[in-house]
């Protein structure tokens, strides 16, 4: 794009950093839910719940199940450098 066509789009440009910045926060929500160590301390917490009382094991099967889709999923996907 030219520079006639910088200066056009010029009053679009808070729009444009601002879709670039809420992509980073939805890239950085992402790593950090599918992210293998955060995944695995949900499954301890979520054993200790279990385990303690606080939840049955039906809930407990199904909540495991999420967890590991969200596992699999995170050890599947590519490290992304920054």
């Amino acid at each position: 794009m030219g520079l006639v066509g910088e200066v056009l789009l010029l009053p679009f440009a808070p729009v444009r950093g601002s879709a670039w910045v809420i992509g980073q926060v939805l890239n950085e929500a992402e790593r950090l839910y599918y992210d293998p160590a955060t995944v695995r301390a949900e499954l301890a917490a979520l054993e200790e719940q279990l385990t303690s009382g606080e939840i049955d094991e039906e809930e407990f099967d199904r909540r495991e199940d999420e967890l590991l889709d969200r596992l699999e999923i995170g050890l599947a996907r590519p490290a992304r450098e920054n």
